[in-house]
């Protein structure tokens, strides 16, 4: 993999902050990663001493709930970091990161990075801006759990996947998720989210082929998620 200075991805997440010299050193100790499709990045309750940096590739975020299922927190592509907010709040990780397709990740140990939190006040403001970012989407899903019906859920969370993964050539999304999966992002029992699918599919907002999901009227999709 290229080295941090030459690399595109990082313009996209706290590292673009680092200067030449710095990314030249963080060269140095990165360690570069592929994970397979439907491998642990890492663990809830795992101790990660670092952070992970997405060169290529998108991973799912879960927590472990009281019933022993998991749910999907966030979906994480290409360009963001994981584990900033346990590295800096010296905790073990309280979630466990999955890869969805095959990725190229590369590690960067925590001693490495703290160092330019001192060094680099701009570095350390992009930290606590994304880690503020992530508590409004926090905040913001836990209202629309708490105000919006599991029909609008569904609606607003296959545009998301639209607007943000985009789509194959065969025009289906990028990301196929599983009925399971697709559940626990909504709130929801996967037979509603199936019956759900389908009550769509009648109504010809989207077509269905297996795993595959096909937009067919976004508009009215926006009208249902409002």
């Amino acid at each position: 993999m290229s080295k941090c200075e030459q690399c595109i991805v990082r313009e996209f997440s706290s590292l673009k902050a680092l200067t030449k010299e710095e990314l030249l050193k963080l060269s140095d100790c990165k360690t570069s990663h592929i994970i397979k499709k439907g491998e642990v990045i890492f663990e809830e309750g795992e101790n990660v001493n670092g952070i992970f940096c997405i060169k290529d590739g998108i991973c799912k975020l879960t927590k472990l709930s009281a019933n022993g299922k998991d749910h999907i927190v966030k979906l994480v592509t290409k360009g963001e970091l994981l584990g900033q907010r346990s590295m800096i709040s010296d905790e073990p990780v309280n979630l466990s990161a999955v890869a969805l397709e095959d990725m190229q990740v590369c590690f960067i140990p925590k001693s490495d990075v703290m160092g330019y939190f001192d060094k680099n006040n701009q570095f350390s403001m992009n930290v606590m801006k994304t880690i503020c970012g992530d508590l409004k989407e926090a905040d913001d899903h836990m209202v629309n759990l708490a105000q919006k019906t599991v029909k609008e859920r569904l609606a607003e969370t296959l545009l998301y996947l639209h607007d943000s993964f985009g789509k194959n050539e065969d025009e289906s999304l990028r990301i196929q998720l599983s009925r399971d999966e697709l559940a626990s992002i909504i709130g929801t029992a996967t037979e509603s989210c199936i019956r759900l699918l389908s009550d769509f599919k009648k109504l010809g907002l989207i077509e269905l082929s297996g795993k595959k999901i096909v937009l067919q009227d976004i508009a009215k999709l926006k009208k249902v998620a409002e």
